[in-house]
């Protein structure tokens, strides 16, 4: 008999399957206690470093899919048309107030910029390699490891904000790094976060081949109801950003503030 993982919320262990979002043996299912949906089955730390990468999984991906879905180019419109830039760098200068920034699975290690300070932390050694060299040169560095273990290595009340852009999807351990990161923030500190929106219309509409799906290296499926709850147990509030575009965007994104003592 297969052991799953616990649900990655609530450590419930008992969740609904779901077959038809489960291809070559990866055991989807959604918790029948909190409702997250999440990877039952994911692989070690490991092999999520090297075997199944973020840099290696995502191009095949955006091969596999010519990377979009039939509501995308309708979404990228109404950004256009509302200037919601993906760039948020204007967004975490202000958000963070031009402090101490971590980003977490920061990838090449380009996103926060001076004035900003950048910090990181990186699982793939290809790109640790990179980030920590760019991020130096800054005034920051950026650590090897995995995001829930390596937050642990930073001072507590450390930074003004914390960025999780495309990351806490790919985190098996996403309770364990939220509750790090309410450690390591500053008291008027941020965290945002943008992880693929599980309660999409686009999800809803084409199943099984959405944008969303990457397996094994993406291991939790969030709603923004889901996303909210996992927030607030780890001891934030939760503010939404995309509030327009969500019911048809493929991404949810939120700022989390620490909730009042």
């Amino acid at each position: 008999m297969t052991a799953y993982r616990a649900c990655p919320n609530c450590d419930g262990t008992t969740a609904r399957p779901l077959p038809d979002y489960s291809p070559d043996g990866w055991a989807l299912g959604q918790c029948d206690t909190c409702d997250l949906v999440y990877l039952r089955n994911p692989p070690a730390y490991e092999a999520l470093k090297e075997d199944f990468a973020w840099e290696k999984t995502y191009e095949a991906k955006k091969a596999r899919t010519k990377g979009s879905t039939p509501l995308s180019p309708y979404v990228r419109k109404v950004r256009v048309a509302l200037g919601m830039s993906r760039d948020k760098t204007q967004s975490f200068r202000k958000w963070f107030r031009d402090g101490h920034v971590l980003d977490i699975g920061c990838g090449h290690g380009d996103r926060i910029t001076p004035p900003m300070t950048p910090y990181g932390i990186e699982l793939s050694t290809e790109l640790h390699r990179i980030a920590d060299k760019r991020m130096r040169a800054a005034g920051g560095f950026c650590l090897h490891g995995a995001g829930a273990e390596a937050i642990w290595d930073f001072e507590a009340g450390m930074f003004d904000g914390i960025v999780m852009n495309s990351y806490l999807e790919h985190e098996v351990d996403a309770m364990g790094v939220l509750k790090g990161a309410h450690r390591a923030l500053k008291p008027h500190g941020g965290v945002f976060i943008r992880v693929p929106n599980y309660g999409s219309l686009n999800r809803r509409v084409i199943g099984p081949t959405w944008c969303g799906f990457r397996y094994p290296d993406h291991v939790n499926y969030f709603t923004l109801d889901t996303l909210t709850n996992l927030a607030m147990r780890a001891g934030f509030t939760t503010q939404l950003i995309n509030r327009i575009t969500r019911p048809v965007d493929d991404n949810i994104s939120v700022l989390l503030r620490k909730a009042a003592p």
